[in-house]
């Protein structure tokens, strides 16, 4: 799977930094904010976000620390964080499923024959909530798996509340998922990403 072309979502223009105006001394800073697929390197600091995240909330995690290593070594392309100054602020980690429906196997394997991407977690640091992060990265998200011509759509499992939040990304409701987790119900989404020449041919990708 290539994810060259796909490189214009990545690292936006309009956030990369300044340049320098002549004669001035040209400062070496981090960019201000980056958007970038994931490196086993980040494991640590993707568990911390997700672990603050969910386990409040739910009381355990969508990928465990073994997890988001095992994905982000087989596919770190379906991956997407986004960094403030170096710092990772939110991040998607997906893998590629191959069968229509989701099973108790979408949760820990990667099929890359697949042409459904499996999104397993979103989540946004504490401190960066409530500023329209995770639905702009989601949509940089999507943006990206359509530059991927071996992918059809996206699919997701969530809790009841936080059906109205993806059906805003552009995703719909296909009923509840086949997956539990302990008593944990979830309703499985779905975002078609295929059949978007026209977006294709003007994207640069």
């Amino acid at each position: 799977m290539s994810v060259i072309g796909a490189l214009p979502f990545l690292k936006p223009t309009h956030l990369r930094p300044l340049q320098s105006s002549p004669g001035q001394q040209r400062r070496h800073t981090l960019p201000a904010s980056e958007f970038r697929s994931l490196s086993p390197e980040d494991a640590i600091s993707v568990f911390e976000i997700e672990r603050e995240a969910f386990i409040s909330v739910s009381g355990d995690c969508p990928l465990h620390m073994d997890e988001i290593r095992h994905f982000l070594n087989l596919c770190p392309e379906l991956s997407l964080g986004w960094f403030e100054e170096g710092r990772l602020v939110a991040f998607i980690i997906g893998s590629l499923w191959d069968q229509e429906k989701l099973s108790q196997d979408a949760l820990t394997l990667h099929k890359p024959g697949g042409t459904t991407v499996h999104i397993h977690v979103l989540a946004v640091h504490r401190t960066f909530r409530q500023q329209g992060k995770g639905s702009i990265l989601m949509w940089r998200y999507l943006q990206y798996l359509r530059c991927l011509l071996s992918v059809r759509r996206a699919v997701l499992m969530c809790e009841d509340f936080l059906v109205p939040f993806y059906e805003k990304c552009g995703f719909k409701a296909l009923g509840p998922c086949q997956v539990s987790v302990g008593s944990l119900a979830f309703v499985e989404m779905q975002c078609p990403v295929r059949g978007h020449a026209f977006m294709r041919r003007n994207s640069g990708c």
